[in-house]
């Protein structure tokens, strides 16, 4: 006769999470719902949340009382219960300017760009390997452009075009 070796679940196969587990993750989605409230009203409508929960954001926005805006934290929490609480977070990421990830990107570009300007197509050949999915073409002929406008002393328009192009660049490429 064998001996079949049983395996014993770990403790939240069997029991789930613990208590303190959950109010720490509800206390996690709460705070979200605390970033989504503070966020800029134009901004809100460009995240990945539903409708009931756009609409407990802009009433927690008018609400003075503390107990009410208590109770409606509260809710937007259980509200957040239903939505992709990390595809929110990634979305909050990429428009809040003092993100870590967003001042990395800016400076990213900022470097890129200046040795693009200096450097010309051999910055150019070092960007397309590091991001292959940017267009050769259009940077080149944003460049040219650029390098014609400060001939001319025409206002910043192309560089400012070389910048926004890079960041969609760089934001688009895998991490």
């Amino acid at each position: 006769m064998q001996h079949e070796s049983r395996q014993q679940p770990d403790e939240e196969e069997v029991f789930g999470p613990s208590k303190s587990e959950l109010k720490r993750q509800a206390t996690a989605l709460q705070k979200l719902g605390e970033d989504l409230v503070a966020l800029d009203p134009e901004l809100l409508d460009t995240l990945p949340i539903g409708e009931a929960l756009t609409e407990a954001v802009r009433l927690a926005r008018r609400i003075k009382a503390h107990g009410g805006r208590r109770r409606q934290m509260q809710y937007i929490g259980k509200l957040m219960r239903d939505e992709d609480a990390d595809a929110i977070r990634a979305a909050l990421e990429r428009v809040d300017p003092t993100s870590p990830r967003t001042v990395r990107v800016q400076h990213q570009c900022e470097t890129w760009r200046g040795r693009l300007i200096e450097e010309g197509d051999d910055a150019v050949t070092a960007f397309v390997h590091d991001y292959p999915h940017a267009d050769v073409q259009a940077l080149r002929q944003r460049l040219r452009m650029l390098k014609r406008e400060r001939e001319k002393n025409a206002p910043p328009r192309h560089f400012r075009e070389l910048f926004r192009e890079l960041r969609d660049i760089i934001e688009q490429a895998p991490e």
